[in-house]
């Protein structure tokens, strides 16, 4: 007769994974919406960590609204992007991007200023250059994805 372990035990021997979850937000003309972060030295996408127990898409509305002040609902997951553990992270990260719409043509943006030195409306064939190299993917993978229909997994 097999032998299963514990519920707990069972869950406590599982792998984990650190989660992310972020917002593609255009304006009229297309231009995607990046943040520059006081803490590193690329721009990225509005969003950021998922705090525990905390859905992957509500995250993304939290971290929108802190980070650059607007309210938004997350739509279609556009893209995942699944990074391997690398230097102090000893477990793989998991960034979510959801379609968080269009906004008008000089809607306000209020940065989160303890995080945030800049946002840019910016082209969407130069955004990706602007992030760093290992993240990029998942900006176009949700271009992609928001111009095609379907979700792009991002390796």
């Amino acid at each position: 007769m097999a032998q299963f372990l514990p519920p707990e035990q069972w869950f406590a021997s599982l792998p984990t994974a650190y989660l992310a979850a972020f917002g593609l937000i255009t304006d009229e003309s297309g231009r995607v919406l990046l943040v520059d972060p006081n803490y590193r030295d690329h721009w990225t996408l509005p969003g950021g960590v998922v705090e525990d127990g905390e859905a992957p898409h509500l995250a993304c509305e939290r971290e929108v609204a802190e980070e650059v002040g607007l309210s938004r609902t997350a739509g279609t997951l556009l893209s995942v992007q699944w990074n391997a553990p690398r230097g102090a992270r000893p477990k793989p990260f998991l960034s979510f991007v959801f379609d968080c719409g269009s906004v008008d043509a000089g809607v306000p943006i209020t940065l989160q200023e303890e995080e945030l030195d800049d946002f840019a409306f910016v082209e969407p064939d130069t955004a990706p250059a602007m992030l760093h190299p290992a993240l990029a993917p998942r900006l176009t993978g949700a271009l992609k994805a928001r111009s095609e229909g379907a979700t792009v997994y991002v390796p």
